[in-house]
């Protein structure tokens, strides 16, 4: 009887080891996923990243190859901002020097005034 208790309790003990191998290995399993989830999403993040330097490098050689953009003439309000009676001078000398005729004066005086 007392060989039949060794044997079965020996059973016992190697099913237990192999129970704990199995898990073993199952964790270790897991853990080799989850490292390859890992290292495939940092792949992913490092060409993600390559793919925005590509574009930021072609932005700025396309706008260090752009002509500098020439600002605008001053506008027009700058004129109107001038004194009116300052403007009627400038038109009555310029009738007088011959620049515009009587009816030229008159209307750019009347738009002047309206």
């Amino acid at each position: 009887m007392l060989a039949t208790a060794v044997v079965v309790g020996g059973a016992a003990h190697v099913g237990a080891k192999s129970a704990q191998k199995g898990q073993a290995a199952a964790s270790a399993q897991a853990a080799d996923q989850s490292e390859t989830a890992q290292k495939a999403a940092a792949y992913d993040d490092i060409q993600q990243q390559a793919q925005i330097d590509e574009a930021a490098a072609a932005a700025v050689a396309a706008q260090s190859s752009a002509p500098a953009a020439v600002p605008p003439p001053p506008a027009p309000a700058a004129a109107e901002a001038e004194d009116p009676v300052a403007q009627l001078q400038k038109l009555a000398d310029m009738k007088t020097q011959g620049l515009i005729t009587d009816e030229e004066f008159a209307a750019m005086k009347a738009k002047l005034l309206a």
